[in-house]
């Protein structure tokens, strides 16, 4: 998404150099201007000559002050320092302009058949332009950090648009699993059964079912909730699992009290446990065990959903499906690199799902 919003390098060329151009011929003009009302008019060309020269030593000089402004920021907690460098950047940069200009005016009353000094050309110009170089300076620092800015909030804007749109998947695809055809035969065969043993039970049942159902149409818009909510969804789907598996299926909760008020991805488990139950419980006859596992570690929360099935073979690829396919995305578009999402093989076998990511209390 990012590279198709990407200029093309010789179009940002041609935008820069435009950019510059208007500006030398805005000042020409009124040099040219102020000239003739001062006595000692100048031509056009003379006039755009000399604004071009000005101007374009400007634009050289700006191009390393990209890279200058990344790297030292007028925000956050090291602001200090960024405005340290840019006030000893400035002077440089008021000097190298001077130095430049003095070159290229050396040059032109060479070819002139006037030559002047270079001294002669650096000290007044020095004199006339210091505090003006240095004005431009923070000018152009302050257009890159706009631009900046800018970007960054076209980018916030993308970024909140892609997970809202994967959070709605992540409701669909939640909706689209309960509403199975298997998943409602066997949870409403069991319902049936369980009419002619015990009524009240089968009545729980189908109340579970009933909030299931509910929980996944209306789930709360918000990317992140607390462990403890999302705890609530998945032991509704556990619960449906359990009747349709029976003694075969044994789901063990580690999750300390500290964990509870987490902040977590919304709709984040179900997919990782209804992975374990496909790939590590249903495919097997004998006693399937679920492990889900909280802890929080500094400023990590991690989580670990494992199964005891037969995991992966050494020359296996998982196929994670649109689930995890989806929930590895959405992991990526709300923390980054500040996350770890890995299915691997746990030493005392079966499978092992680990995600860590950052340690956030809800308010």
């Amino acid at each position: 998404m990012n590279e198709t919003r990407r200029t093309n390098p010789g179009r940002r060329i041609a935008l820069i150099f435009g950019f510059w151009t208007l500006i030398a011929l805005s000042f020409a003009g009124q040099f040219y201007i102020e000239a003739s009302k001062a006595g000692v008019p100048v031509t056009w060309n003379q006039a755009v000559g000399s604004s071009l020269a000005d101007w374009y030593i400007f634009a050289l000089l700006s191009l390393p002050l990209v890279r200058l402004a990344g790297r030292f920021r007028l925000e956050g907690e090291h602001w200090l320092n960024g405005v340290s460098a840019h006030l000893a950047a400035s002077v440089v940069f008021s000097v190298a302009w001077v130095v430049l200009r003095s070159w290229l005016a050396l040059a032109q009353s060479r070819l002139s058949g006037a030559p002047v000094s270079f001294a002669a050309l650096f000290q007044p110009l020095l004199v006339k332009t210091w505090h003006y170089n240095l004005l431009v300076y923070w000018v152009i620092m302050s257009v890159i950090h706009a631009f900046d800015y800018y970007r960054k909030f076209q980018d916030r804007e993308v970024r909140a648009i892609e997970l809202e749109k994967r959070l709605a998947e992540a409701r669909l695809q939640a909706l689209q699993m309960q509403l199975n055809p298997h998943f409602l035969f066997n949870t409403l065969h069991a319902i049936s059964a369980l009419m002619h043993k015990d009524v009240e039970a089968a009545d729980r049942m189908l109340a579970r079912l009933s909030d299931l159902l509910r929980y996944a149409l209306e789930s709360t818009d918000e990317q992140e909730v607390s462990l403890r909510q999302e705890l609530s969804f998945l032991k509704r789907y556990l619960e449906i699992e359990q009747t349709r598996f029976g003694a075969r299926l044994t789901i063990q909760l580690d999750v300390p009290s500290d964990t509870l008020d987490a902040r977590v991805p919304n709709l984040i488990l179900q997919p990782l446990v209804e992975n374990a139950i496909r790939h590590g419980i249903e495919p097997h006859a004998r006693p399937g065990r679920i492990e889900l596992i909280a802890r929080r570690e500094g400023d990590t929360l991690k989580l670990r959903v494992r199964d005891n099935g037969a995991g992966l073979s050494p020359d296996q690829i998982l196929d994670e499906g649109v689930g995890l396919a989806n929930t590895r995305a959405r992991l990526e578009q709300l923390y980054g690199a500040a996350h770890r999402f890995e299915l691997a093989n746990h030493p005392d076998g079966g499978l092992v799902v680990s995600l860590d990511i950052p340690a956030r209390t809800c308010d």
